[in-house]
């Protein structure tokens, strides 16, 4: 294998052999050279391309190179720095000689020169570390036969793959021109470095090749480069060309489709934008029975539409208009199913007990079937969350046949939702009675206005307050929305409202509603709801079958009793599904067939039960009361205690609020005032320190039911007796010792029979309101009557008293 050197000038002299040096103008390269760095990729050996640097930084060296007189200066690749000196082990040991042409001068802020590759060179030794870098030098030869068949077979391939690459790039026909205008092609080692140069490698590639002097290595690593160029120039073109397809082919869609519609427009087959939604729109107000007012506002539109470009903002606007008002079910309704067998067998099987309910229902049913419609009512179901107001609604568009739309008014701000929007604003829209119509698409739908008691008010304006145009069976016959500025007629709509309290609806508001209350259901309630409704729905939701897995009646009550214990069935319906999940893990890990669950089992299922049975609180000084929450009705226990006799005092606390402190206040006074007809000590209260707590001090309190419990506690520790029997109570007490009426007497018989206590003391004016329960709720319960506090205190403390009204 001999060696040959590489030219070192553009001006070559062919003499047959690469080995031979041609004739430059400096015959000898010098063995001193000033080294500069370039970043990004190393310089090759018959390259000609510019060289950007900075004048401030190199400019030493480039005059370092003039005054030398050769104008050579050696190039090495090195890594992209952020400034300063460079660190001389950072230069590889080969780099290229290159001629400088056309260098900038001194007063240059900012320049380059164009650079022209001699050949390789390699470092021997550093003669100055420090900027204008000066280095000794030797020039390596090339190793390998040119001439040999190998070389010649590498030669050939590399020149097959640019001629590859020429056809997918025009910026390699441009590089390969230059090339063929200064080289002979038979040339391997120029051709090899032209090939390396012409690839976008990475530095650090493109220096392994300038370090490798063996020619068929250099060749062979080159040829691997080109390879992969192609491949990613293939890559690149396929991309483009999915592209460009694409492109052209929505483009050749779009003008196929323009020239149809000119075709179809000259032929008659078809009309323009315009014309198209003008017959829309008429075609849909020939199926409405449009009021006067509306057919001529609608027709103003039309006309105003029929005009306008289809470009303009305005036609875009008008047509939205037009969609909505066209959209509006005008005079179309159905048929209402009056049959009142049909609606109580739908009530029936939807929910279970809510008998006084249903029968309300039936009630206003029945007189709409008598008068042969439903119009104008506006019913409002209260309750405590998951006792069924949302499905009873539904229930009843059921069971008249009619559609069903329900929205919740929970934290609505904006009166615009319920009047719209004016036109003037950017994506105006109508409100929501009128989205309403358009989507169930007739006029006497079942409206369900969900969750009433929460609505807000805001800066944006009372919602409540716009409802009352909508909820007014006088008014609502006119109801005007501000996005269509036309009267719609809600008056065939039945409204349904839920809430689960009544202290935060506007007055005006509610006075426009019929209340129907649901207060809850009792245990046996919630079982028969759980067997014929809870469980089979949970079966069915997790994929199980009746037989797969079975509860007894024991492990629901369990269930309902020391886990569930608020007046709906929510949280049962939970407590089921956690039954099911941990069950069908069971089934799965253990390979069961099926699985019974039971009371013993519950416990494991379910983890330890947040309610121990309860025992009624009883003591000196304790009365039991009853309560009435959003919840439902619950149980209280009142304590009071004598702290010490150094002075007299009454101390409140339970986080009592404001009616109940003052309720506190009268009965410690009344009791203070009678103790003497009670029996009690009169100077009992003169040298002690009465404390009066209702427990669960982390939950407020407040109302005035509680007066007549606070003051029989009284009695209770003034006399020294404590209450002897089971025995809930509830009142108000006035100063003269009246018993005044209070609300919520369901939702408190509720809670005295979930906590089994079956003796209650009621106030005489509630007897109406006890004797409307069902009797269900009634069974079993002895209920005294009380008109003032004296009846009460012989109920509780002279158990052989007898009230005529006992139950």
């Amino acid at each position: 294998m001999n060696e040959f050197e590489e030219p070192v000038d553009v001006e070559v002299v062919d003499s047959g052999e690469e080995g031979h040096t041609p004739a430059v103008a400096d015959d000898v390269l010098p063995d001193t050279l000033y080294i500069m760095p370039v970043p990004n990729r190393p310089f090759f050996p018959g390259q000609v391309q510019p060289v950007a640097i900075n004048p401030q930084e190199w400019g030493e060296t480039l005059k370092a190179v003039r005054e030398a007189g050769h104008g050579l200066i050696g190039l090495s690749y090195v890594e992209k720095r952020d400034g300063g000196e460079i660190d001389p082990r950072r230069f590889p040991g080969i780099g290229c000689v290159v001629r400088l042409h056309r260098p900038p001068v001194p007063s240059e802020q900012a320049g380059q020169f164009l650079a022209q590759g001699i050949k390789r060179f390699r470092i021997v030794r550093w003669l100055n570390d420090k900027p204008p870098y000066l280095v000794q030098v030797e020039y390596p030869r090339s190793q390998g036969d040119k001439d040999s068949d190998e070389v010649k077979a590498y030669a050939m391939a590399l020149i097959k793959e640019i001629k590859e690459l020429l056809p997918l790039n025009p910026l390699y026909s441009e590089e390969l021109k230059q090339y063929l205008a200064n080289f002979s092609p038979t040339q391997p080692s120029l051709l090899a470095d032209f090939s390396a140069a012409l690839t976008t490698a990475n530095g650090e590639q493109l220096q392994e090749i300038l370090d490798t002097l063996p020619l068929v290595s250099r060749m062979e690593k080159v040829l691997s480069l080109l390879r992969k160029e192609r491949e990613v120039a293939e890559l690149q073109g396929q991309i483009s060309s999915q592209v460009n397809e694409k492109v052209s082919d929505q483009q050749r869609e779009f003008f196929l489709r323009e020239q149809l519609k000119i075709i179809q427009k000259e032929l008659g087959i078809s009309k323009d934008d315009r014309t198209s939604d003008v017959e829309e729109f008429e075609e849909r107000i020939a199926n409405l029975a449009l009021p006067k007012a509306a057919e001529k506002r609608i027709k103003e539109e039309l006309q105003k539409l029929s005009v306008l470009e289809t470009g303009s903002p305005e036609y875009g606007v008008t047509r939205n208009y037009l969609d909505w008002a066209t959209s509006v079910p005008w005079g179309v309704l159905s048929e209402d199913n009056l049959e009142l067998g049909h609606a109580r067998t739908v009530l029936d099987e939807h929910h279970e007990g809510l008998d006084d309910v249903k029968k309300r229902i039936l009630e206003f049913l029945a007189v709409g079937s008598f008068k042969g419609e439903i119009a104008g009512s506006i019913l409002l179901l209260v309750g405590p969350p998951g006792v069924g107001k949302t499905s009873i609604g539904r229930s009843v568009a059921d069971a008249l046949g009619r559609k069903f739309y329900r929205f919740s008014l929970g934290g609505m701000r904006d009166e615009a939702e319920i009047k719209g929007h004016r036109r003037t604003y950017i994506g105006a829209m109508p409100g929501k009675f009128i989205q309403a119509l358009k989507e169930v698409e007739v006029s006497n739908p079942v409206i369900m206005l969900d969750e009433i008691d929460k609505i807000g008010a805001s800066y944006q304006g009372d919602p409540a307050s716009a409802l009352l145009e909508v909820l007014d069976p006088e008014q609502n016959s006119e109801f005007l929305d501000h996005y269509l500025d036309l009267r719609v007629d809600l008056s065939k709509v039945l409204f349904i409202c839920t809430a689960n309290q009544l202290d935060t609806i506007p007055g005006p508001l509610l006075d426009r509603m019929e209340t129907l209350r649901l207060s809850g259901y009792v245990a046996e309630e919630k079982l028969s709801i759980a067997k014929k409704h809870l469980w089979p729905k949970q079966l069915e939701r997790h994929g199980l079958t009746d037989e797969q897995l079975k509860i007894n009646d024991a492990g629901l009550k369990y269930v309902i009793d020391s886990y569930c214990r608020e007046a709906g069935v929510r949280t049962l319906e939970k407590q089921l599904a956690r039954i099911m999940r941990k069950s069908i893990v069971r089934l799965l890990t253990e390979d069961e067939e099926r699985m019974r669950v039971g009371k013993k089992d519950i416990d494991e299922l379910l983890g330890k039960p947040p309610f121990q049975p309860e025992k009624p609180v009883r003591g000196l000084g304790v009365a039991t009361g009853l309560a009435w929450t959003a919840m439902g009705g619950a149980t209280l226990a009142i304590e009071s205690s004598q702290i010490h006799t150094l002075n007299r005092g009454f101390k409140l606390t339970g986080r009592l609020g404001e009616v109940m402190r003052e309720s506190a206040d009268i009965a410690y006074s009344y009791v203070i005032a009678h103790l003497k007809d009670y029996g009690c000590d009169p100077d009992f209260f003169d040298m002690s320190m009465v404390h009066l707590h209702v427990p669960e001090g982390a939950t407020p309190k407040d109302g005035p039911s509680a007066g007549i419990t606070m003051a029989t506690a009284l009695v209770s520790l003034a006399r020294k007796e404590r209450i002897k029997r089971p025995l809930a109570m509830t009142g108000e007490l006035t100063l003269t010792g009246q018993v005044l009426p209070v609300g919520g007497i369901r939702e408190k018989v509720i809670a005295a029979r979930r906590s089994k206590i079956m003796e209650l003391i009621l106030p005489h004016a509630n007897r109406r309101d006890f004797e409307e329960l069902p009797d269900y709720l009634r069974e079993g319960i002895n209920v005294h009557f009380a008109r003032n506090f004296r009846e009460v205190f012989e109920f509780v403390f002279q158990e052989h008293r007898v009230d005529k009204s006992l139950h």
